[in-house]
């Protein structure tokens, strides 16, 4: 199984942010189903490995909190972007939230994140040279602010490969409260 924890996000939501897509070739667009806010991605797990995964999630506590999706932007590869996303607004409770989760799951053995956590929501995948495009993307958006989103828990996620994109499924949830 591929897993991943991550918050899900409230339908309307997931639909505003669904038509912020435009007619850019090559990109793949995230259907709003598949709109989610990661907290944590694992990767291939065993059944075994899954058990330990969801007994030191179902072990973090805290509190709910709420956040809000803001601002546009891109993340690049070697001069070539390679995801464009919607930005979280700076939000202690989500990172001491995502914290507590890394340090469970490493404590269970999982491998640490070498990245730096930056909380997003991604819109849409590419392997594109940066241009004028993106550009203009991240303008048109940047002002965008979502309502408060309730975030009372997180999800365990798992990703299987579709014809042309993944399905998740939500395998359990954890309520912070």
């Amino acid at each position: 199984m591929r897993l991943f924890v991550a918050l899900d996000l409230p339908w309307e939501v997931k639909q505003t942010l669904a038509g912020f897509a435009f007619n850019l070739p090559g990109a793949r667009w995230v259907p709003a189903q598949n709109m989610h806010l990661t907290l944590r991605f694992i990767g291939e797990a065993r059944r075994l490995e899954a058990e330990e995964i969801d007994h030191a999630l179902a072990a973090i506590r805290g509190r709910g909190f709420s956040l809000v999706l803001t601002g546009a932007g891109w993340f690049e590869k070697a001069g070539r972007v390679s995801a464009l996303w919607v930005g979280v607004e700076r939000n202690e409770a989500l990172l001491h939230l995502q914290a507590k989760i890394e340090t469970a799951l490493r404590r269970i053995g999982l491998v640490a994140e070498r990245r730096r956590y930056t909380p997003h929501v991604t819109l849409a995948r590419m392997d594109m040279p940066i241009g004028p495009r993106f550009a203009e993307f991240v303008q048109s958006r940047n002002l965008y602010r979502s309502p408060p989103i309730a975030v009372e828990h997180i999800t365990l996620f798992s990703s299987h490969l579709g014809d042309v994109h993944p399905e998740y499924t939500a395998e359990v949830e954890y309520s912070l409260g």
